[in-house]
């Protein structure tokens, strides 16, 4: 007897291979048989009319960094897109391993570290604390080279000499043993600001002896765009590491045209035989910590530096000055969360400006102070057409570049990035199943087995017989996002059913808080 009979099936499968139909057996946590299946079930599924997909991997996701993985396992917003394996260790930030206390504080621009308890220190313990914990999702990591650079550094910023670098090689290859599949980098950061190329090469070649990846957050995504692009691409060229360009995008109105010579690039780079891909989130409006909007030598040193160049008045007046001359729109930049008066959630930056009397760049300035660094925004710095464009290239991939939520998560928090809640359906919905600027086989090819082979996951990202049974059961006509930016906190529609490892944890479009998921190990 099958556990779960799926019947009258439209089948994606993931590969790009032509929509099928056919009945779907499900036994065991894995897909036991494909065809017209007569065997009895202990739960059948009636799938006609709507696509039976494998299930959606987000391989750029913050669920470890925003902590809810452990604070809400359910990840609801992310089951109700249809996600079932997310990647977590992005943009250079991990919670394993943590060689020095102040480790994490790689992960202190998005969570309130008062909050976090730890009881681990090398990746081994955190992957046994998450698996005991239990999730709803499978949840595979990286190694974010700002944590394990913090590890030794602390709160200094500097070029590593070469025997701290031999220690960075050790702890990531101590990572790598125990299942991480591969690392991060975040180059924009204030603490990796001063990593140097050598740096990042010789891990590199550890990652390739592991066969894991490299995912990065480039040194710039605005005037630096070009120059850390070509610095990424150095690095895959040099090692043949398989490269990931985590949320690629030409910041700024001012370097929207610079996203063709990107895309270029990175198809140059695979003519010279780099594995190299890059991932997008289907939004204009992206969501970041505000000191990105200053001067990229503002940053320099870290982050203790940049609050005592904002103290001093010279300075600040010569970064007000920068900011002028290249200046951002701030009727569109929203402050989204952070260590700021709740009164300031949702509310412009030019908003504030007005009413304090003052510049904008001001503005910025003050609230960077007074929350000591730690403050998010949403802006809307991006061209949808560059958007569109990335979504439909080949070689991208779409992620949430966000972290799973409920819809009764506390909003005195502040605001999330709908993102979180609306990723996936958003690209079906928006950029499939309107504007067509893909087909159904060669989108969900690219939340699925392209993302799962990058990875290096087994046996997902596919249906095909033997592999586990993660699905993603869809309506292409009603599937859709609904969260918005002053109101994130609403589940997508459409998605019907979602199976993670064999068991049912959506139906009807309902969560059934189960928790079947996997802590997933590389070799």
């Amino acid at each position: 007897m099958l556990d779960i009979l799926i019947q009258n099936a439209n089948i994606i499968d993931g590969t790009g291979k032509k929509k099928f139909q056919a009945d779907l057996g499900i036994k065991n946590g894995k897909i036991k048989k494909i065809g017209k299946i007569k065997t009895r079930a202990k739960q059948k599924i009636n799938a006609q009319n709507l696509y039976t997909c494998p299930g959606f991997i987000d391989i750029l996701n913050h669920s470890d960094s925003f902590f809810t993985l452990f604070t809400i396992p359910s990840q609801d917003s992310l089951i109700t897109q249809g996600i079932t394996t997310i990647l977590g260790g992005n943009c250079g930030s991990s919670l394993a391993p943590l060689t020095q206390s102040s480790a994490i504080n790689s992960i202190q621009k998005w969570t309130d570290l008062n909050q976090v308890n730890l009881n681990w220190l090398n990746t081994q313990d955190f992957l046994n604390a998450l698996e005991s914990k239990k999730l709803s999702i499978n949840f595979a990591s990286l190694v974010g080279h700002g944590t394990i650079r913090r590890g030794i550094l602390h709160d200094e910023n500097r070029i590593l000499n070469n025997s701290e670098i031999k220690i960075l090689k050790n702890v990531l290859e101590t990572s790598l043993e125990q299942g991480s599949y591969g690392m991060s980098s975040g180059l924009a950061y204030s603490h990796e600001k001063s990593t140097s190329l050598h740096e990042i090469i010789e891990l590199a070649k550890i990652i390739k002896k592991y066969n894991g990846i490299y995912a990065t957050h480039i040194r710039g995504e605005g005037e630096e765009l070009l120059p850390s692009l070509e610095e990424a691409i150095k690095i895959g060229i040099e090692t043949r590491v398989k490269i990931q360009i985590s949320h690629l995008k030409a910041m700024g109105k001012t370097n929207w045209s610079k996203m063709n010579q990107a895309i270029e690039l990175i198809e140059q780079a695979r003519e010279r035989g780099v594995d190299i891909n890059f991932d997008i989130y289907p939004y204009s409006v992206t969501g970041s910590v505000l000191y990105v909007l200053l001067p990229d030598w503002v940053a320099q040193g870290g982050k203790k530096l940049l609050l005592a160049r904002l103290r001093d008045p010279i300075l600040a007046q010569k970064v007000t000055q920068e900011m002028q001359a290249d200046p951002y729109d701030y009727k569109k930049i929203i402050i989204a969360q952070g260590n700021v008066n709740k009164s300031f959630i949702g509310k412009k930056l030019s908003e504030i400006a007005k009413h304090e009397g003052i510049s904008e760049e001001q503005a910025v300035i003050n609230m960077l102070l007074a929350s000591e660094g730690r403050i998010s925004v949403f802006f809307n710095a991006l061209s949808s057409e560059n958007v569109e464009k990335a979504i439909a290239h080949e070689l991208g991939f779409v992620c949430t570049n966000g972290a799973g939520y409920s819809n009764d998560y506390e909003q005195e928090e502040g605001l999330v990035h709908p993102r979180c809640f609306g990723a996936m359906p958003r690209f079906l919905k928006h950029y499939v199943q309107e504007k067509k600027l893909l087909s159904w086989e060669q989108a969900i090819r690219k939340i699925t087995f392209l993302p799962a082979q990058k990875i290096g996951l087994k046996k997902r990202g596919q249906i095909k017989k033997g592999f586990f049974a993660d699905i993603a059961i869809i309506n292409p006509k009603t599937i859709t996002d609904k969260a918005t930016f002053s109101n994130p906190y609403q589940y997508s529609q459409g998605v019907e059913y979602v199976v993670v490892n064999g068991q049912v944890v959506l139906e009807n479009g309902k969560q059934k808080n189960i928790l079947p998921g996997i802590v997933l190990r590389k070799n």
